[in-house]
């Protein structure tokens, strides 16, 4: 038997008051007051709290057996909590159902954790019971959220006529990226497709059949170590277009997060988007994704101290490093403690050599290294940085990529302990002009930033031979509050100029044409100019919802060894699915 329900249980107001209703759900914390039993009954949309009363003596005996997590249909009338029991947190708290019917769907045992916000219980135990952790208002809420996010980006999409189409799962492994997953094939022995770490190739293609608009909601797949933003499978909006710019992607991409995020959590998000280059964000915030929800902009001294007679400065300046700094308002008296205790975790946490300060005192500047500096470099030092009294100025010295990059550190740092951040907003940026090719010491070559399909910008073609790592590319990256929401670029699509960046890129004629040769061939057949983007569904629902790990946005994640506890996965199979694979696992090296 079951009780058809007519309401959920997150739906029920005083307008309701005399109905009668049919709900179902799971049972929650269970109140017996002595022949009155009150019992919160839960589904997806809420909770309504049901009131077994001695007026039915069987109902109310087969409620005694009622136990947390017992999926039942209620049936009943609505009456009214009155007013000294209303529950102003609840929707539906105004109002209470006294059961007249009580059925079990079944029963359950003792839940490893209570199913309640809020609960500390260890991530593992929580993954390996994943279902039932889906069961919590909060992790509910945050998929549900996801949820209207896929309905609010398809709508805008189709809205503006883009072709909607999948491309295959199954595709050749490429270089460049990641480590592909890999998967062997049974038909064609000793090959293997790989799993998309993008569609690239795909979308690029599709521009190429004439779908001058393409968009995707698609899975991808990197083999790569894990932290609390990534995961092995992940979810991107795809994105090409054919006879577009820049100009074109950026106004596009900002009227769909304007509406995405006014569609999931009601936020206004002001358009158009700052724009900053690469260069800039480097030289300003230490970063190429800067969150620029609050200052603390960088000051670069190393012209005032070039000549000073404190080595570490002069020495720097003189090696090619940079003496770089930040002003953090009000925090000029600052004990030595405090200093010395900030300066072993500047150590610690960013790799930083040392850390030097201006302490901004109402008798005037105080230098920690003041002894080693004259007042005048001091002074201009302090009018550099725009520091006042009551101010603390943070100085790091060394090779100008490291400073910067440990000068952004500790600029988050100093945002978050003092809370500079207003966690309420949400603040977009474009980071433009990334670098087309960055040299990797190691194999002493270029590699591509982004990918070998990026478009230079074309004032810089004619130095691609004479002075590659000059070269800006046309990629775009759209930041939000210090996270890389999403990148993208104008790509190639001129035969010529791509086997040039090949070639750049240590990728000659034979082995283009091994690896991309389709995409190569295609382009002789008359390619439009296009680009796309992608953006990271995972990342940005996590934004969206305020979670501080992508694994609480995704129903069914992997932990940090890319496993899923829940159902044992990765795990091993046996010989005869190895023996058609034509597969020979090899014992691990000691």
């Amino acid at each position: 038997m079951t009780l058809k329900r007519t309401h959920t249980c997150g739906e029920l107001t005083a307008e309701n008051i005399g109905d009668e209703v049919i709900l179902n759900g799971w049972v929650g914390p269970r109140r017996d007051l002595g022949g009155v039993i009150f019992i919160d009954l839960r589904d997806r949309y809420g909770i309504t709290q049901v009131v077994f009363t001695e007026t039915d003596e069987k109902v109310h005996s087969k409620a005694e057996e009622l136990r947390a997590e017992y999926v039942i249909g209620v049936k009943g009338k609505v009456i009214t909590r009155g007013e000294e029991n209303i529950n102003p947190n609840l929707v539906t708290g105004e109002i209470e159902v006294e059961a007249t019917d009580l059925i079990f769907y079944s029963e359950a045992e003792t839940p490893p954790f209570e199913i309640k916000d809020g609960i500390a219980t260890n991530e593992d135990v929580r993954l390996k019971y994943r279902y039932l952790d889906l069961r919590r208002p909060e992790s509910q809420d945050r998929l549900m959220l996801r949820s209207k996010f896929y309905q609010s980006v398809r709508s805008f999409y189709h809205n503006l006529e883009f072709a909607e189409v999948e491309t295959p799962v199954l595709m050749r492994s490429t270089p460049e990226g990641a480590r592909d997953y890999l998967v062997p094939s049974r038909v064609n022995e000793g090959k293997f497709f790989a799993l998309p770490q993008s569609p690239q190739t795909y979308k690029q293609l599709l521009m190429v059949s004439g779908f001058d608009r393409y968009f995707q909601i698609v899975k991808c797949f990197r083999d790569e170590d894990l932290r609390a933003d990534r995961q092995p499978e992940f979810t991107q909006i795809d994105v090409e277009m054919s006879f577009v710019d820049e100009e074109d992607i950026y106004s596009t991409h900002e009227a769909l997060m304007k509406k995405v995020f006014k569609d999931t959590v009601n936020y206004e998000v002001e358009t158009p988007f700052p724009r900053m280059s690469y260069e800039d964000a480097m030289n300003t915030y230490g970063s190429d994704k800067p969150d620029i929800r609050f200052g603390l902009e960088f000051k670069d001294f190393s012209e005032i101290v070039k000549d000073a007679e404190f080595k570490v400065f002069s020495g720097t300046v003189a090696d090619g490093g940079g003496v770089i700094g930040i002003t953090v308002p009000g925090q000029g008296e600052m004990g030595r403690g405090a200093i010395d205790r900030l300066t072993e975790r500047v150590k610690k946490e960013t790799g930083a050599g040392g850390l030097i300060y201006i302490k901004m005192q109402e008798d005037g500047p105080l230098c920690s290294v003041g002894k080693f500096l004259t007042e005048d470099i001091v002074a201009e030092m302090v009018a550099a940085s725009g520091a006042e009294k009551g101010d603390l100025v943070l100085i790091l010295a060394g090779p100008k990529p490291s400073v910067l990059k440990q000068l952004g550190q500790l600029r988050l740092m100093m945002g978050k302990e003092f809370g500079l951040i207003d966690e309420n907003t949400y603040k977009f940026l474009w980071v433009t002009e990334f670098p087309l090719l960055e040299w990797d010491e190691e194999s002493r070559r270029y590699h591509a930033m982004h990918h070998p399909f990026t478009s230079p910008k074309e004032e810089d073609m004619e130095l691609m031979e004479s002075d590659p790592g000059s070269v800006k590319a046309r990629a775009y990256d759209l930041v939000l509050n210090g996270n890389e929401l999403g990148g993208g670029s104008i790509r190639i699509h001129d035969q010529k100029l791509q086997q040039r960046v090949f070639e750049l890129l240590g990728i000659g004629e034979e082995e283009a044409q091994e690896k991309f040769g389709f995409l190569l061939d295609a382009f002789k057949y008359g390619a439009p100019p296009h680009g796309g983007i992608a953006f990271g569904v995972d990342r940005a629902v996590m934004l969206l919802t305020g979670a501080k790990s992508l694994k609480e946005v995704i129903a069914f994640p992997k932990n940090q060894k890319a496993q899923s506890l829940m159902d044992n996965s990765p795990d091993v199979v046996d010989k005869h699915q190895l023996d058609e694979l034509h597969i020979q696992l090899k014992k691990k090296l000691s």
